[in-house]
């Protein structure tokens, strides 16, 4: 319960806006952004330009598939991270050389921003992103049993609500058509993150509080999740992070929890393009490529 002048817990609204703005716990952000961007330019060079395939009705909605040489292999679609508002398919590709060469496909949907279609928008067109890879998966060369998503930071979040979504009543697909998830440095209750800044550009109400908070709906999980975090992100996606590990916990559900030893936010996802890191190592286990 908050106290006087909190907002949430033991924040007042100053510390609770800065709790969710990574800006304020990585110095160093623009640096990360632009070494990942130089990274991702140099795997499209040594593995070639993805495929592009148009998976909703929408320009946006677009992905970029990185395949590997297996046959029937297994497709993790990452879903990237941008505060909702900002971030594309491209500047992922740091992360496909690890998944390609271990023995995956690598999946990366484009989607729109809030400020254009809002939360259950953007939710819903990552589902039918993953929707889309299901229903061509053989064609992609992958398997459609074996079917993973994963995501940084706001797609992190996207990611924890396609890992709940009801594929049997939405999609006519089987319910068990994820096989594991990988959320990384997310959020699972949007209850402070209404009470945030973030407000200032996210339309949330009731609705989209209740229905877009993943954590509050594990009965539909039916995988197990991977869930990770940098011992320098901020307060705020430190504690999602490790709350959201319990209560995957508590339902059978959590696979292993990772911390990035002394990285922020933004170093932590760059760690997936070393196979050799833990963050790296636990997706591959996820998989079944380790």
């Amino acid at each position: 319960m908050s106290g006087p002048g909190k907002v949430f817990l033991d924040y007042d609204q100053a510390a609770l806006d800065r709790a969710y703005d990574q800006t304020q716990w990585a110095p160093n952000q623009q640096e990360v952004i632009a070494r990942r961007a130089a990274a991702a330019d140099a795997v499209r060079t040594r593995l070639g330009p993805p495929r592009r395939f148009s998976y909703g009705p929408t320009p946006v909605e677009a992905l970029d598939v990185f395949t590997t040489t297996r046959a029937g292999a297994p497709i993790m679609v990452f879903l990237h991270g941008g505060a909702w508002r900002a971030g594309d398919a491209r500047s992922q590709a740091f992360a496909a050389e690890t998944f390609v060469n271990a023995g995956a496909h690598f999946v990366v949907p484009d989607f729109a921003v809030v400020m254009d279609v809002g939360l259950d928008g953007m939710v819903a067109q990552v589902r039918r992103a993953v929707a889309w890879v299901a229903a061509n998966a053989a064609s992609l060369g992958g398997d459609a049993t074996r079917i993973y998503v994963g995501g940084h930071s706001s797609g992190s979040h996207l990611a924890a609500n396609v890992l709940v979504t009801d594929w049997a009543k939405d999609f006519g697909l089987p319910a068990d058509l994820l096989k594991g998830g990988l959320c990384t440095s997310g959020m699972y209750d949007l209850k402070p993150v209404r009470l945030s800044a973030r407000s200032s550009y996210v339309k949330f109400d009731d609705r989209i509080e209740h229905e877009l908070s993943p954590i509050r709906h594990l009965s539909r999980l039916r995988c197990p999740v991977v869930v990770a975090y940098g011992e320098r992100d901020s307060p705020e996606f430190q504690r999602q992070a490790r709350e959201f590990a319990e209560a995957l916990r508590t339902s059978g559900r959590l696979r292993q929890l990772v911390v990035g030893a002394g990285l922020n936010h933004f170093e932590l996802p760059e760690t997936l393009a070393d196979p050799q890191s833990a963050l790296a190592r636990a997706a591959l286990a996820l998989l079944g490529l380790r």
